[in-house]
């Protein structure tokens, strides 16, 4: 089953809700947008973003804060100047995990 244009759309809103200083995991943002149990389908989406994307796509971390995107060096970077200091790869969720 292909994913429809409406939940790709669904994804996108929930990534770009995502608040400065604050991430979401995969799962989450896949739940927030009806998506439930289809983490790995966001990741795939978010692979595919072109270079050049508003999207805050360097929010999004797995379910135990790791990043996992092939851009981690950039990934890291951005989260850092947003106040965010990953340690050892990991945002620690307790205290940046956004909850709308």
């Amino acid at each position: 089953m292909h994913p429809t244009e409406e939940s790709q759309q669904a994804i996108w809103q929930v990534i770009a809700a995502i608040p400065e200083s604050r991430v979401a995991t995969y799962g989450q943002i896949a739940a927030m947008a009806g998506q439930a149990g289809k983490s790995r389908w966001v990741g795939q989406l978010l692979s595919r973003l072109p270079r050049e994307t508003r999207l805050p796509w360097h929010r999004v971390v797995n379910a135990s804060g790791r990043i996992t995107n092939p851009n981690f060096d950039l990934q890291q970077a951005r989260l850092i100047a947003e106040g965010i200091e990953p340690r050892g790869g990991r945002v620690l969720l307790k205290d940046h995990q956004w909850r709308p």
